[in-house]
């Protein structure tokens, strides 16, 4: 499972944004914040994350924490 770290979150709308290890930034919806499971995210956490899609357009499917 891929990891990287949130760099935007929206809690009115439950949408946001990553930037993958891979330097890549993408962005995830409401409907993969909710799959998740988590009441919040803050800037700067470490998150592992599903990619479902191709790898042109890879869409974020669901959330986890990464906790130390």
């Amino acid at each position: 499972m891929p990891q990287g770290t949130i760099k935007g979150f929206d809690p009115a709308t439950s949408e946001g944004s990553l930037l993958y290890d891979g330097l890549r930034e993408l962005s995830f919806d409401r409907e993969a914040f909710v799959a998740s499971g988590l009441r919040e995210l803050r800037i700067g956490q470490r998150v592992r994350f599903e990619l479902e899609g191709d790898q042109d357009d890879p869409r974020v499917s669901h959330l986890n924490i990464v906790s130390l």
